[in-house]
């Protein structure tokens, strides 16, 4: 290889690998992101209780450390008040298994009594998700989900 050629090519391979690099430790940072999130309401009927089922694909390129799920209604203060971290902190965990390399499926259920139907605001809920990397990244996303209570 002449002298002439020798030197662009190594200088693009430099910018090359410097690209690369830059690429992969950007995407380390990146926050958890969720796919395919969907919510299932049933309500009580006839002596059995209901359930609520919400499933989702978290996807974290260092892992997926936990999910908490949250349900609450349209007509609530949360609705006016911006949704935090820190309002998830109480909230229940969803149940991850591995799905692929670095996405996990989670499913969260919990069983609807008569006497929590009952109680419950009617109208439209949404399902609020706080998903933790295990790197330490985080994704809060208020309305992953939504679903009807009549």
């Amino acid at each position: 290889m002449s002298r002439r050629m020798a030197l662009p090519v190594a200088a693009g391979a430099a910018v090359l690998v410097g690209a690369g690099a830059y690429a992969l430790a950007y995407a380390g940072e990146q926050p958890p992101a969720l796919t395919h999130s969907a919510a299932r309401y049933t309500a009580p009927e006839g002596g059995r209780d209901g359930s609520l089922t919400f499933t989702t694909y978290v996807t974290a390129s260092s892992g997926v450390e936990n999910v908490k799920v949250l349900a609450w209604p349209q007509n609530s203060s949360l609705a006016e008040n911006k949704l935090t971290a820190k309002d998830m902190a109480a909230a229940e965990p969803a149940v991850c298994k591995p799905f692929k390399k670095h996405t996990a499926a989670c499913t969260y259920t919990v069983t609807t009594t008569a006497a929590d139907a009952e109680s419950s605001p009617r109208g439209v809920w949404h399902v609020a998700v706080l998903a933790t990397a295990r790197n330490g990244t985080t994704l809060l996303d208020a309305q992953a989900a939504d679903f009807l209570v009549k």
